[in-house]
């Protein structure tokens, strides 16, 4: 049997998630339509109930199971209050009068201590289910949105499986042709792996080598600044001398009236006559 393929399996999840669309607010919608059922049946409205129904929201329905728990909470009290009130009215007037003994009232309060723990027990276990339940809606909550989060990523793989596709289509066109001017491209997995760790080997030596060097760099620059301080005075020592010769050069010429190069042209045939006369006359220096 063929795996179904990317397009089969989102088309899927959406139809899914259109049918399982479940909301805060979806979920309220069966109480909202029995409050108002409630309210038509018995013409008792609230600020409260009619505000949450205009606009229902997750505070909304917060506030509404507040104010019912409250309402509630009267209600209670004042059933008890009415019904005691009835019966103890009904045994003043009743004809013979109901007399209680000490025995019964000890009785009943027994009999009370002993419905009073129970229904605290049913609390206690009705608060643990509330607490149980309220911890699995969120943690259904939170799968909810995983899965929302994870469907729109599901939504863009066929896109890019088609560009990866593409691409392996073009590089095995590439190795086909030999076209690719690059020869390490065309090598096999397990040379390719060996070039990738090799040139991962060259790198970390690179990168030791310049980490050597970086922490060289501060000397270094010391050592430059030392030397171009001690530079600067050999250089201003040079331009002075450089200046001063160029001077001593100029008055010179000034000096001889521009005949310098005559005088050194006849003290240079001087210097061959006279060493031509001690050559023919014997004369030694």
């Amino acid at each position: 049997m063929a795996s179904p393929s990317a397009e089969d399996v989102l088309t899927k999840l959406r139809a899914l998630s259109a049918k399982q669309d479940i909301t805060i607010l979806k979920l309220s919608e069966p109480i909202s339509a029995a409050v108002t059922h409630l309210q038509d049946a018995h013409q008792r409205t609230s600020d409260v109930s009619n505000s949450s129904l205009d606009a229902t929201t997750p505070s909304s329905l917060e506030a509404d199971l507040t104010h019912y728990r409250e309402l509630f909470a009267k209600l209670r009290f004042s059933y008890v209050e009415q019904v005691s009130k009835e019966k103890f009215i009904r045994a003043i007037v009743g004809d013979p009068p109901l007399i209680v003994s000490p025995q019964e009232n000890l009785d009943l309060e027994k009999e009370n201590l002993e419905a009073k723990a129970t229904l605290k027990a049913l609390k206690t276990e009705v608060a643990a289910m509330v607490a149980e339940l309220e911890e699995k809606a969120r943690d259904l909550s939170r799968k909810y949105e995983k899965i929302k989060v994870e469907t729109i990523k599901l939504e863009e793989l066929p896109r890019k499986i088609e560009e990866l596709e593409n691409a392996v289509a073009d590089l095995k066109k590439t190795q086909k042709t030999g076209s690719n001017p690059n020869p390490e491209l065309n090598l096999p997995l397990a040379k390719t792996l060996d070039l990738v760790e090799s040139k991962r080997r060259r790198k970390a030596e690179l990168d030791r080598q310049l980490e050597q060097l970086q922490s060289q760099v501060p000397r270094k620059k010391k050592e430059l600044d030392r030397l171009q301080a001690e530079l600067q005075p050999l250089e201003t020592k040079r331009q002075n001398s450089k200046t001063a010769a160029k001077e001593a050069r100029r008055r010179k010429e000034a000096a001889l009236g521009g005949v310098q190069d005559d005088l050194e042209e006849r003290g240079r045939w001087f210097r061959s006559a006279e060493a031509g006369l001690k050559q023919v006359l014997e004369i030694e220096s």
